[in-house]
């Protein structure tokens, strides 16, 4: 059978990998696909890098839409990124009736409805294993090997950068803007971190995963978001010396009322598997029903690892390229017309109402019946109270210091509740700095 055709649109870090992982393994993919599978095209702005990258008996241009535009190419694989010129693109090659491949979590996460509508109009596939953690397989194991469990919840580590971050901050003892400086030093951290640091690469890929898992459109606006940016060296070892490490979770679950969609730093007991992921590894926790507790572990970035999951894409759509699409597996694992009915039931919650555990720092003077009028207020409101934990003055300000930290860990109770009597101990005169609030997920 005639191999099939496939055009490549960027050859950087993860490009590269890919053609030389497909160069590589070439007869082993023949063997698992049915045919084989051959880039015959690449186009890149820096088209002397693409030539030394590819070789000769490549054709290389400077115009992604040569690409589209040939009848040859059965497959466009967009390792562009971001979300403007990559759209347009993505939606061109949908029309020309090519399938397509792509690493881009940021664009399917926010125009994802849009383009996996267009391409189930038109009948061809679009498949993203490589925009959620690197050369895990979450995605084929979310959509094909769990389709028989009623996916409970999926808390994962998605973001190398700040896997890496807090790692060395809990076992260095350092604070968060020195050890950014040492990731970007590096090279795990980019001269721009944002989208890694505020956790926005994270709620990417999360709402990725949230759509597949409970059969609903792609809703990146509903995500909440939140980062480590504000993360200090003493939480991570007070949260340690109460039994937990911190880690930057994208966590999706279906409760009674919808389904949370949210990027946080959480306190995980440190006993959890998840919890001892360290440095740029990325680990995903997924709970069904049948299945129980799954736990999918690897490198989330890299030439080959990333190309590993593209690759893996190309053989998908090699099998399936002359099947009927109605008897394909679906886009976001549930069949089309289904996915707007289950927004009605699940929709996505607001942060006020999620219902989580908390631990709590506050800084505060250190005289009597500041615990006490602390706790009470707790209590008013009725947060329940799991654990204290009172640090002596000097150990916090030195000798003959007037301060002392003053942790709680409390027991589940509503985000909007906790925002209320949040503000209420802020305003005691007593507290003496912002009162430090992170989630904590027992990950049951």
């Amino acid at each position: 059978m005639k191999p099939i055709q496939v055009g490549l649109l960027g050859i950087g870090t993860v490009g590269s990998g890919v053609f030389n992982v497909l160069q590589r393994n070439q007869e082993e993919i023949r063997r698992r696909a049915g045919r084989g599978i051959e880039i015959t095209m690449v186009a890149d702005l820096d088209v002397d890098r693409a030539r030394a990258a590819v070789g000769d008996g490549i054709e290389v241009v400077n115009d992604a839409r040569a690409i589209i535009a040939n009848p040859d190419i059965d497959i466009v694989i967009e390792l562009i990124g971001g979300y403007g010129i990559a759209r347009a693109l993505v939606l061109e090659a949908i029309a020309a009736g090519k399938h397509v491949v792509t690493a881009n979590k940021a664009l399917l996460a926010v125009h994802g409805t849009e383009i996996f509508a267009a391409a189930s109009a038109k009948g061809v596939m679009v498949a993203f294993e490589a925009a959620v953690a690197g050369g895990i397989p979450i995605i084929k194991a979310l959509r094909e090997g769990l389709t028989a469990n009623r996916i409970q919840w999926i808390a994962g580590i998605i973001n190398g950068t700040t896997n890496f971050i807090l790692s060395e901050m809990r076992s260095k003892g350092l604070d968060f803007d020195v050890v950014l400086k040492e990731a970007q030093r590096l090279g795990y951290a980019e001269a721009d971190p944002t989208f890694d640091i505020e956790g926005v690469d994270a709620a990417h890929k999360v709402t990725l995963m949230s759509a597949i898992a409970f059969g609903i459109p792609v809703q990146f606006d509903k995500a909440y978001v939140e980062g480590i940016t504000k993360l200090g060296a003493a939480d991570i070892k007070y949260a340690e010396q109460l039994g937990y490490r911190i880690k930057l979770l994208g966590i999706t679950k279906r409760v009674d009322k919808g389904v949370e969609l949210r990027v946080h730093p959480s306190l995980v007991p440190s006993k959890r598997l998840i919890a001892n992921v360290e440095g740029a590894m990325n680990a995903v926790v997924v709970q069904g029903d049948a299945v129980g507790t799954t736990l999918y572990y690897g490198k989330g970035a890299g030439s080959e690892p990333t190309a590993s999951a593209v690759i893996a894409d190309l053989v998908d759509i090699a099998r399936l390229h002359t099947a009927d699409p109605e008897h394909r597996v679906p886009h976001l694992a549930f069949q089309a017309h289904t996915l707007t009915d289950a927004m009605g039931t699940l929709p996505v919650l607001p942060m006020s109402e999620v219902v989580t555990s908390y631990y709590l720092r506050l800084r505060v003077a250190d005289q009597a019946g500041v615990l006490a009028k602390v706790t009470g207020l707790l209590a008013e409101a009725g947060v329940s109270i799991d654990a204290v934990l009172q640090r002596e003055a000097d150990e916090v300000g030195g000798e003959g210091s007037t301060q002392t930290d003053l942790i709680i860990l409390t027991h589940d109770t509503r985000e909007g509740t906790m925002d209320a009597v949040i503000a209420q101990m802020q305003a005691l005169p007593t507290v003496l700095a912002p009162i430090t609030r992170i989630r904590k997920e027992e990950l049951n």
